[in-house]
Formats: structure tokens, sequence, C-alpha cells
């Protein structure tokens, strides 16, 4: 097996070119370190349900995405790859039109085939403060890269 990426910056720069979710929704992810992701998008008229409100969908979408990415950096140093096997959020607050929310995600556990990880969605207030808008936690397989199916 070829050695693990260790060029954060390229491989975050490539990911956020190929993931299209994360393009159609105005996601931006960074990776502080293996194991820890964050996404940053603004909420937008397409991601109305009611007038002025989110729906719980794209939040869902979003928290999913900054846990998967955090579950995947950590599998990525040993060369595997990660998928969502269950997911749960809370919501806590509503999320309105133009909202900044930020998400971050940490890997909590990680096992032989199993990678746990927690995280938070942000949304900033006026006075420059962050608000807790969700909270979730993911459970995903950990898989070599070789058993990619395409």
């Amino acid at each position: 097996m070829s050695s693990p990426p260790t060029d954060w910056p390229a491989l975050v720069a490539r990911y956020n070119q190929i993931n299209l979710y994360g393009q159609a929704n105005g996601m931006v992810l960074t990776v502080p370190a293996p194991g820890q992701a964050e996404y940053r998008m603004a909420i937008g008229e397409a991601h109305l349900s009611s007038p002025g409100t989110a729906h719980g969908g794209v939040l869902a979408g979003l928290l999913d995405a900054a846990l998967g990415a955090a579950a995947l950096t950590q599998a990525f140093t040993e060369g595997d790859l990660v998928s969502t096997i269950e997911f749960k959020i809370n919501y806590l607050r509503s999320v309105l039109l133009g909202d900044e929310l930020r998400a971050v995600a940490q890997v909590e556990h990680v096992g032989k085939s199993i990678v746990v990880v927690s995280g938070t969605i942000y949304r900033a207030s006026a006075d420059g403060t962050e608000q807790a808008v969700a909270q979730g936690l993911g459970t995903f397989n950990r898989y070599p890269a070789s058993k990619r199916q395409l």
C-alpha cells in the first residue's frame, strides 16, 4: 500500500473541486488537523422550507458533511475511506435566511472498522459571538481505499 496522503491543503482543495453537493450548497471545507473538519455556508433562498426559515435537511446535510469529512481525514492517515452508517441530529434553534453557519466536527473514537464523530453547527450573531443551532453524532464504517467500488 502507498503512503497515506499528508498534503492536507492539496487534499482539501481537490475534495472541494469534486464535492458537487458542497458546491451546490455554497459549502467550503477546511481541515485543521486529521480527525477535525469545518464547513462554512450561508443560508440562501434555495435553502428555505418556509418564508425566511431554513429546512432542517439543509442543516442535516451540512452536519453530515462535516462529520464525514472529519472521519475521512482520520481514515486517510491510514489509507482508508469511510461511509456513513448512522447519523443523528438535534435541532436547537431556527436558522434564518442570510445566517452564516459554521459546522465543526471532531473524531471521538476510532476502532478497527468504526469511527464515531461529534459535531455542532453554529451561526454568527450580530455581536460577533456564535450560537449553537444544531448538534449531532455520526458513526462511520472505515474500510481500505482499495475496496472502493465505482
